[in-house]
């Protein structure tokens, strides 16, 4: 069949005319479906306008970010000539930091890339159509999967190793025969449903012409006002100014900004230029946010976003004139000095206690608080992307709020914690090859501030500022960034508004010391090149983080119950980060001001957070947002009370498309799988560590997560059946009885229709929050 394909798309590239009915039979691979798109066959392809399209809704979903199989990101045009690369960006064990290979920034040519060790793709040697189909990977993987499509069988054979860090077999043309002879089911997609025909013609015929590129869209004329505004007030040319953008750069970079909202809102980077604003862009790309950036002005400029929006790094941020008067009443209205700007010493640079320290403490703070969600959303999107790293560090299911910035940012507070502060070191002034037990030091450290901060509170607190809820940030009476809560999916992770579902693991308050710590350790200073020491003290740093933003909570209870439900939070740990942190001496012993009427008190303080912050919950994930009546209410109530063996059978991340029996309506909702553990303080060992009879289950209206573990489908009326088969859960039999019933697996022949709508549905009901979900974590079971 091959030979005859060959010379099909051969005579088809030398011809203007179009495929008939008969030519489109002899291309199609087996099982195919009839074309559904004919004009794809017109002669010409375009790149933005038939390419992308088909590359975002069958390829982007498993090749993006730094995760991307073989560094092959097809995000972009650029990621596709840039090929791939054998080199993982992903390897805890390094002893070396990896050389980067950011996508726009490390490398600007083709042949830039091969310096770098990237392979080709397409075809490089002599530009006909034979040899553009015979010398490209991409290529080749698209025939393979025609002349291989997946076996007709609900679970794929074990040949397909689908573990999200299983050996990548990254092929070039030269090594493609062998590859194809050894794995001949893994044509692309990999692990999924072929393209339909014309889908793969479309690409087939583009690569075939040589993979033209159309080149990046025009900016609309509505938009260039806003750049211009914006670039103005990034870049004025006080010392005060100059120093409130750095600030605001090296939190914003990793952000998707946009001017309106709309149907298909446009984003776009903040970046650092060599030239300002009207004049040709000289971008300054650096490992980190914070480092030298090589000339003596920096300018900060705005550039639209040139990859596909995908969901596990989309972290939208509005920029508009209420923002920018926010901003300035923040930074620049108030008196105050900035009589020299701060070097990029990595030592300095990476703490922004020296950094920033002319900047008024309440400013930086409100700047963060603000858009609380997205701080947080950054130590989790941000360089970590696919984050066991830091993530193994945080419990499944958590809650966090905020100290009052006019309460506990006093003048006096803000004086003693840059003193403080200015004295601890953070992993990225070691910069990325750091020594593994670099962590003593920084323990030091951390022992030493701990002391210094209990000593301060036990000053400040009693009669001039009661231990109440009344120091938690009530989002000032309008804000919903004030209550968030964070999932863990194992080696993701997702924040969201408001205070879903059950009483949560644990609980984090947060004040600006500890906020701006965190996003110097995971998001401005951590670098997902860097050896493994760098990455194990960033680890190691963030218990640290998180046991002191624990802590602050605890002190909301009598003190006769911290210890006891310390305990409990960390049973079996043996760890000596946990001990430098509660070591007596270093923990606040004053007594809470809160008045507990029941003798639970930690379940009446999680009670009392919440009715605290009620006027702003956000509750858009509600159960009651889709279907809302009571049929289907107490079906989802029924799944949401699932614990224990059956919760644990099931996987992390479950969307649900519910369907009306007429197919009027479909509703998406999300099951999360909450793991629980005796304690998550150490490193290693974390399955010795699961407490599975204490699992528990959380049904969210909408989408919760950006790696789908399964997809399933039911109808509205079907919906208490599918209850009972999850509550009634026992073993890997009854979860493979559950899909087979309800379940949209990976193999199934309508898999592609199904993503297709559910992609639809998000972008539908959240055109700002909306990206690709990532397709790696589908399960095989």
């Amino acid at each position: 069949m091959r030979p005859i394909l060959r010379m099909l798309l051969i005579a088809l590239f030398s011809s203007s005319t179009t495929l008939g009915s008969q030519q489109l039979d002899r291309y199609r691979g087996d099982g195919d479906p009839a074309p559904d798109n004919p004009t794809s066959t017109s002669s010409t392809i375009d790149f933005a306008r038939d390419v992308k399209p088909i590359l975002d809704k069958r390829c982007v979903v498993c090749h993006a970010c730094y995760d991307a199989p073989c560094q092959l990101k097809l995000t972009a045009y650029q990621g596709i000539t840039r090929g791939a690369s054998k080199d993982e960006v992903y390897d805890g064990g390094r002893l070396l930091a990896a050389n980067l290979t950011h996508l726009f920034e490390d490398a600007h040519t083709d042949a830039q890339w091969r310096q770098k060790g990237f392979f080709p793709v397409l075809n490089e040697d002599g530009d006909t159509p034979g040899a553009n189909i015979d010398s490209s990977v991409m290529a080749q993987m698209l025939l393979l999967k025609a002349d291989h499509p997946l076996p007709h069988a609900a679970i794929l054979p074990a040949s397909f190793d689908l573990s999200i860090d299983r050996n990548q077999r990254c092929t070039t043309s030269e090594g493609f025969q062998a590859f194809r002879e050894r794995f001949p089911l893994w044509g692309m997609p990999y692990g999924l449903p072929a393209l339909s025909t014309t889908e793969r013609l479309t690409l087939l015929r583009w690569i075939g012409e040589g993979a033209p590129d159309s080149g990046p869209a025009p900016i609309p004329d509505r938009l260039e006002g806003d750049i211009r505004s914006w670039e103005a007030f990034f870049n004025q040319d006080s010392l005060k100014a100059q120093l409130m953008s750095r600030y605001m750069y090296e939190h914003l970079f990793l952000a998707h900004l946009y001017f309106e909202a709309g149907s298909h809102p446009i984003f776009f980077q903040l970046v650092r230029s060599a030239t300002p604003p009207g004049q040709p862009l000289q971008r300054i790309s650096t490992r980190r946010p914070f480092d030298d950036p090589g000339v003596k002005r920096v300018y900060y400029r705005l550039i639209p976003e040139p990859e596909t929006i995908v969901a596990k790094t989309h972290m939208p941020y509005k920029l508009d004139p209420q923002r920018m008067e926010r901003w300035r009443g923040l930074f620049l209205t108030p008196e105050y000095p900035v009589t020299k700007l701060p070097s990029y010493d990595p030592e300095d640079a990476s703490n922004p206690f020296i950094t920033f320290e002319q900047l008024p403490a309440i400013a930086r703070y409100r700047f963060m608080l603000e858009e609380a969600r997205f701080t947080i959303m950054g130590f989790i999107k941000g360089p970590v992307c696919r984050g066991q790293v830091a993530l193994d560090v945080i419990n499944d299911y958590f809650w966090v709020a905020f100290l009052d910035p006019e309460k506990t940012l006093t003048t006096r507070s803000a004086r003693f914690f840059a003193q403080a502060l200015s004295k601890i070191s953070l992993p990225a002034e070691a910069e990325s090859n750091t020594d593994p037990l670099r962590w003593l030091k920084y323990a030091a450290e951390e022992k030493d501030y701990l002391k210094a901060k209990s000593g301060f509170m036990r000053d400040q607190l009693g009669q001039r500022m009661p231990l109440d809820l009344n120091l938690a940030w009530d989002g000032d009476g309008s804000n919903d960034n004030a209550a968030l809560m964070i999932f863990r999916h194992f080696d993701s992770a997702t924040v969201i508004k408001g205070l879903q579902g059950k009483r949560p693991q644990t609980a984090w308050l947060i004040g600006y010391p500890l906020l701006e710590r965190i996003h110097y350790l995971l998001v401005a200073g951590f670098d997902v090149y860097g050896n493994v020491g760098h990455q194990l003290n960033s680890r190691i740093y963030m218990d640290f983080l998180r046991m002191e933003g624990e802590f602050n909570f605890l002190s909301l209870l009598p003190r006769t119950d911290r210890d006891t439900v310390r305990e409990q939070w960390y049973r079996g740990s043996v760890d000596p980060v946990k001990e430098y942190v509660y070591t007596r001496g270093n923990e606040f012993d004053g007594e809470s001001a809160v008045h507990y009427q029941t003798e639970d008190h930690l379940t009446e303080l999680y009670a009392k957070l919440e009715t605290r912050l009620q006027p702003v919950l956000n509750t858009e994930h509600a159960l009651d947002h889709g279907f809302d009546d009571a049929a289907t209410l107490e079906a989802f109530g029924t799944i949401d009370r699932v614990q224990g063996e059956a919760a644990s059978i099931l996987p992390q991340t479950t969307f649900i498309a519910v369907e009306d029996s007429d197919s009027s309506a479909t509703h998406y909702y999300t099951l999360l799988h909450n793991n629980a553990y005796t304690n998550i303080s150490q490193f290693f060992g974390e399955a010795d560590r699961r407490l599975p009879e204490e699992d528990t289950l959380t049904l969210a209206s909408g989408f919760v997560g950006a790696y789908p573990s399964v997809l399933m489908q039911v109808e509205r009326s079907l919906l208490q059946e599918l209850a009972e088969q999850i509550q009634g859960l026992k073993s890997e039999s009854d979860y493979r009885s559950l899909l087979d019933r309800f379940g949209m697996r990976r193999s199934n022949p309508e898999f592609w229709a199904f993503s297709d709508a559910m992609h639809q549905a998000y972008e539908g009901s959240d055109p700002v929050e909306a990206g690709w979900f990532d397709y790696n974590r589908l399960e095989n079971r």
